[in-house]
């Protein structure tokens, strides 16, 4: 399955469509409405024409993204084909009408209406008929096992063998198409062995999924073995994986499940997402956006601060370091230098509010925040956001997390300029103030929204005006 050519052709012929059905209600107003308030009329495209033909299917493509649409081009429902296409039509097509064509010169309201639905049904069929034409395609490709997630098996023995046989045994398959098992301890004759090969044990799960590029995970274990459920669902957490397990471990799972039906046999799929993909990608768009304005607004103020910095002590203006971002993958942040070059010699060292390391400049950068700001240029290359959880080196990471191991869930989202951590508590000085302030960041990964990030960041603006940063 080629996804990035899958989903190319999807935003072809979604251009395609918006450009023809536009075209169409151009010709429709020009015979339709405009000949009985002018006569005879030439249908001649006007620099108006053209620049709708290119503008307003950019505009439709940008909503689909919004929306969601092109996010698992092969896990596509008919029916939500449907009810997504009809529904994001009549949100733009109104959009459309009240921005372009109310103010339209019309003989009564009739030619409103007529226009209004004449623009929604041709951009709606347009649109559609493609689009289910592509997803039919794709299951029925699936439903014949042409198409397939590679799926893993982590389980070896009666559940595991069942969920196999009957997922193998379906007519219609859903598109798994296993590769291998993982054993939990090490089974001497594990049911499956005749069928997928082991890939290895519980221990190396992580490196199996990666090697082999998993999409989705079946938890199939045994009663007896549920006190590792945990342990595997610890390991997945980094992982972009669907993961699936047996509803008789629901009482042990903590967070949104909703119920997938297998065949007969049912399972439950656990919702690794802290945003809905619409959410997300308006979180995305605004990072851009903001990050881009604000990196061009605050040239002279990065010119003013890096002399200050520069001439505040030897060193360069700008500080490089390594931290882990979402997923675990490391990336360097870049920050205004707050400290004398020779200020970890001795080794990774938190600063603390009497620290002798920062530099005079480097009070009133922490204070104020402004030693955070040459992130925006993280924020636009996709390391980081404008909110969500302080990255935090892995020194820092492989002590905090033998004592709060729910710390590897702020792994699960980019990491932020500001968070609420940051905004509530401020710098920490020490193992037991980051095990404090991480409080503060789970509770913004249950509750993530555009509005509670709005908030955040209005919270981090009074901090750095106020200079009033920990």
């Amino acid at each position: 399955m080629n996804k990035t050519r899958k989903t190319f052709l999807y935003l072809i012929f979604d251009f395609i469509a918006a450009a023809l059905a536009w075209t169409l209600f151009f010709f429709f107003r020009k015979i339709h409405i405009e000949s009985k308030l002018f006569g005879e009329i030439y249908l001649n495209a006007d620099i108006n024409f053209w620049l709708g033909v290119f503008f307003i299917p950019v505009f439709w493509l940008l909503i689909y993204y919004v929306n969601g649409y092109y996010t698992d081009i092969y896990r596509k429902s008919r029916l939500k084909e449907l009810s997504q296409t009809f529904s994001v039509s009549l949100f733009g097509v109104l959009i459309i009408f009240f921005k372009l064509i109310l103010d339209d010169i019309i003989t009564s309201y009739n030619d409103y209406y007529q226009s209004l639905l004449f623009l929604f049904f041709s951009h709606f069929f347009l649109t559609y008929i493609p689009r289910v034409t592509n997803t039919t395609i794709s299951v029925k490709k699936i439903h014949n096992r042409i198409y397939g997630f590679p799926t893993l098996l982590v389980g070896s023995n009666g559940q595991a063998k069942k969920i196999f046989d009957e997922i193998e045994s379906m007519k219609k398959s859903p598109g798994n198409k296993f590769i291998g098992y993982v054993n939990i301890y090490n089974n001497k004759n594990p049911e499956l062995e005749n069928f997928i090969p082991n890939l290895g044990d519980f221990e190396n799960l992580n490196e199996i999924i990666k090697k082999n590029k998993v999409q989705e995970v079946i938890i199939a274990i045994e009663s007896s073995e549920h006190n590792k459920i945990r342990s595997i669902l610890s390991k997945l957490l980094l992982l972009n994986v669907r993961i699936k397990i047996l509803p008789s471990l629901y009482d042990i799972i903590s967070g949104y499940v909703r119920l997938v039906t297998l065949y007969k046999t049912p399972l439950i799929e656990i919702n690794t997402r802290n945003m809905n993909v619409s959410q997300e990608n308006i979180k995305r768009m605004m990072d851009l956006v903001i990050s881009s304005i604000a990196a061009i607004i605050l040239i002279p103020v990065y010119f003013i601060l890096g002399v200050l910095v520069k001439f505040s002590s030897k060193g360069p203006v700008f500080y490089r370091q390594e931290r882990v971002g979402k997923n675990g993958k490391p990336f360097k942040i870049i920050k205004f230098r707050s400290m004398y070059t020779d200020a970890e010699k001795n080794g990774p060292a938190l600063s603390s509010s009497n620290d002798n390391r920062i530099t005079p400049i480097g009070k009133f950068l922490r204070r104020t925040r402004l030693d955070e700001i040459p992130q925006f240029f993280n924020v636009i290359i996709g390391e980081m956001s404008l909110v969500g959880p302080r990255p935090e080196r892995q020194f820092y990471i492989d002590q905090i997390v033998p004592l709060a191991p729910f710390y590897l869930s702020l792994l699960k989202v980019k990491p932020g300029i500001t968070s609420l951590g940051q905004v509530k508590y401020g710098y920490a000085e020490n193992i037991e103030q980051m095990i404090e302030r991480m409080k503060y960041d789970l509770v913004y990964l249950q509750n993530m929204s555009i509005y509670l990030d709005v908030k955040i960041l209005i919270l981090t603006v009074k901090t750095v005006f106020e200079a009033s940063g920990k």
